[in-house]
């Protein structure tokens, strides 16, 4: 083989090598949005919630938790709250009643269990078994 058919062979798999790479990179960069993302698809409404009664949420759980067990998506919440999810999505909401309502003990606790309420989505109705 001549080193021109060579170079160009090379060539050939270098450049097939980076549109593999290139395909399976922007793949995991789409998983980890859709996981940093609390699993929920843009314009797909969430999955059913796993748990329905707020007396069961406590202060040592995070929003994104939360949010993935009561099916109500995160950005509402923080939005309700009305502080940034950015930096915040790893504190629980003992950290985030500290940091931003320092004055009101339990006020995050109070308004995530609110807002919970108020956006969780009705449960389906029940098809007939025939």
């Amino acid at each position: 083989m001549s080193s021109a058919k060579q170079l160009l062979a090379i060539s050939v798999l270098i450049f097939l090598g980076v549109l593999v790479v290139g395909f399976f990179g922007l793949r995991a960069v789409q998983a980890a949005r859709h996981i940093r993302d609390g699993g929920f698809a843009p314009g797909k409404p969430p999955p059913q919630p796993s748990e329905t009664d707020v007396k069961l949420i406590r202060d040592w759980m995070t929003i994104p938790y939360i949010a993935r067990t009561y099916g109500v998506p995160d950005r509402i919440l923080f939005k309700e709250l009305k502080i940034p999810n950015e930096g915040n999505r790893e504190k629980s909401l003992k950290e985030l009643n500290d940091e931003y309502f320092p004055d009101q003990a339990g006020f995050v606790l109070k308004e995530v269990k609110r807002a919970i309420t108020t956006h969780r989505p009705s449960s389906p109705p029940i098809a007939p078994v025939p």
